[in-house]
């Protein structure tokens, strides 16, 4: 994780800033280079993998830790990719 979040918006802001044509898409924005035909040529449609929903009941102080490493939301994720990372040392 770099530790850069993006930022969070409430309702009505998201609503003011789609008003006043600041949303995510700008139509003067740069058009980008040509790829050509070959960019796509070599690509390989990557399934993810499906997820199961499991219980897990956890420390208190350890679910706190993770809110605070993820700054509040995404906790949830970030323990994922936590465990992920183990068992992915784990099978080398």
């Amino acid at each position: 994780m770099t530790g850069k979040r993006s930022p969070v918006f409430s309702r009505q802001e998201l609503h003011d800033k789609r008003a006043k044509g600041e949303g995510r898409f700008n139509p003067e924005a740069p058009a980008g280079p040509d790829l050509g035909p070959d960019f796509w040529g070599n690509v390989t449609m990557v399934k993810p993998s499906e997820r199961k929903g499991v219980l897990l009941k956890l420390d208190e102080d350890l679910i706190e830790t993770f809110k605070r490493l993820a700054g509040g939301k995404g906790h949830l994720t970030l323990m994922q990719n936590v465990l992920k990372s183990f068992a992915d040392a784990q099978s080398k």
